[in-house]
């Protein structure tokens, strides 16, 4: 058994980084009664540790390298048990806010060498074994997520969600120094340019997708960070096509299946799980359902998704890629549209989102196991882990983008409707309403225009709520199209893809190759 305590060590820094990307949905009414947070806030304390985490991915990576990886992962493990107890005792949504984003920083350390310390522990079939624990352990982590989220939530306080990591870290850090392999480090020059440019590039963009709500599209800072960012993104462009060394190969993005698997996993995370956080929202604060019914309405997406990766996921390797890939995103996005069709009306319960979940499930369980070995059967050997890197990037940029821009769409949706009911002041009610405290807003409305008050504020909701599912939807069924024409291989590219992706595969009993195992993974 002390063979698998690495592997133990390694999921347990995994299935924490990622339930804290779920996790924190279906608490977001309690924080906003709790530290009288405003919309903006709400979106700020979910967006930022997936943006910190998608914009120093691939740069940590490379920082590992130097440090080792052993190191880095206690850090990154350190910096993340100190963030959530920061989290945890926060009394001001600025503090929780600025906690969550070290948060990100030490997820980011963890999971960028996630891969570097399971090849280093394990070799031949036991690499294999791991791979796949491990891939399971992280897709679990999905159903996990809101389930824990929510129990802890009711029955203790939305701190819990933070004080509960604290215990699993210790114990993590504890095991690194008695069961992971000593490091090796490596001289990889470090790329802070590119580092830079491009957390500037993601931040100013979030940042200005979220204050669009708040203050207009027109308002000059909104439109200045749109600028920055664009500068952000010419400037990451230039530096990595002038340097020896890069952070990320733009020759790949010439590469099409590739490139497919970057649209791909950017789809997935912003078609599928970034409207979640808003239904959350929208069952506990306007339907009143308690944080553990909230979360376990998110289970029929996760449990499909199980089933499916488990039953189907292995047949669709090797020539398949494209098929599990392009029609699983596409059926997430089927599943955003059976959403917003059966969301109709004031009356809509939390079972109109069922079909649609487990249609979005089953796409997620098809596309999800597949994303990272497709990607690096595209590319040389020796960029596989810079293109896996870029896959996850790709993920958890699009679940932060995804969650600043359709809840720009959820609050404005929400106002218009108020408005055009002549509710007074409609603005500040939308963004209360949209933040999880309609039950405050409810509250100034005299006794006699009550019940009419709270039937347009259901109405309101269910329509922000159905406009975020729609566009969700289209996003899907355009994005799986693209992956599965891009992915799809060439005649004449045929067997060169076929030879990499047996290649790869043939690593995973090799003990000098980088196992291909993690291309089943949920990450």
């Amino acid at each position: 058994m002390r063979k698998w305590l690495p592997l133990v060590t390694i999921c347990t820094g995994t299935l924490m980084l990622l339930v804290d990307v779920t996790i924190v949905n279906v608490a977001l009414p309690d924080m906003a009664a709790g530290l009288h947070t405003t919309f903006t806030s709400l979106q700020w304390v979910v967006d930022i540790y997936a943006l910190v985490l998608a914009a120093l991915l691939l740069g940590i990576g490379s920082l590992a390298d130097r440090l080792g990886h052993r190191a880095t992962y206690v850090v990154g493990l350190a910096l993340f048990a100190l963030a959530s107890a920061a989290s945890g005792l926060a009394g001001s949504d600025t503090v929780l806010i600025v906690s969550r984003g070290v948060q990100g920083v030490g997820a980011a350390a963890m999971f960028a060498t996630t891969f570097a310390l399971l090849n280093s522990s394990y070799h031949g079939r036991d690499r294999g074994t791991a791979y796949g624990i491990w891939g399971a352990v992280s897709g679990a982590a999905a159903a996990v997520g809101p389930i824990a989220g929510g129990l802890l939530t009711e029955h203790l306080s939305w701190r819990w969600i933070f004080f509960v990591n604290l215990p699993f870290a210790i114990a993590a850090i504890v095991l690194c120094f008695v069961v992971l392999p000593r490091d090796e480090r490596h001289h990889t020059p470090l790329d802070f340019v590119g580092m830079t440019t491009f957390t500037v590039f993601a931040g100013a963009l979030t940042y200005a997708l979220i204050r669009a709500n708040e203050d207009g599209w027109g308002d000059p800072v909104v439109i200045g960070s749109f600028v920055l960012s664009g500068l952000a993104l010419l400037g990451f462009v230039v530096a990595q096509a002038r340097l020896r060394h890069p952070m990320f190969d733009l020759g790949l993005l010439r590469n099409g299946p590739f490139v497919g698997s970057l649209i791909a996993g950017f789809v997935l995370t912003a078609g599928a799980f970034a409207y979640l956080t808003y239904a959350s929202i929208w069952m506990q604060s306007v339907r009143g359902m308690s944080p553990v019914e909230a979360g376990l309405a998110s289970l029929p997406l996760a449990a499909a998704s199980f089933a499916t990766s488990a039953s189907v996921g292995r047949l669709m390797h090797g020539g398949r890629n494209w098929m599990a890939v392009g029609f699983g995103i596409a059926l997430t996005g089927v599943g955003g549209l059976l959403v917003a069709w059966l969301l109709n009306g004031a009356d809509a319960t939390w079972v109109a989102l069922v079909p649609g979940l487990v249609v979005a499930g089953i796409g997620v369980g098809l596309a999800a196991p597949t994303l990272s070995s497709t990607a690096m059967s595209a590319v040389p050997m020796h960029r596989g882990g810079m293109a896996a890197g870029a896959v996850n990037t790709a993920r958890q940029l699009g679940f932060a983008l995804g969650i600043a821009a359709l809840g720009t769409v959820f609050a404005a949706r929400i106002t218009s409707v108020l408005s055009a009911h002549s509710v007074p002041d409609a603005s500040r009610a939308g963004d209360a309403v949209a933040g999880g405290q309609s039950g405050r807003v409810l509250a100034q409305v005299p006794a006699a225009a009550r019940q009419a008050a709270d039937h347009t504020i259901h109405l309101a909701a269910v329509d922000g709520l159905r406009l975020t599912a729609l566009i969700s939807g289209v996003l899907g069924l355009v994005g799986g199209l693209l992956a599965a024409v891009l992915i799809r291989p060439r005649r004449g590219a045929a067997d060169q893809t076929a030879s990499r992706t047996a290649g790869a595969a043939a690593g995973d009993a090799d003990d000098d190759a980088p196992a291909d195992s993690d291309g089943r993974i949920h990450v």
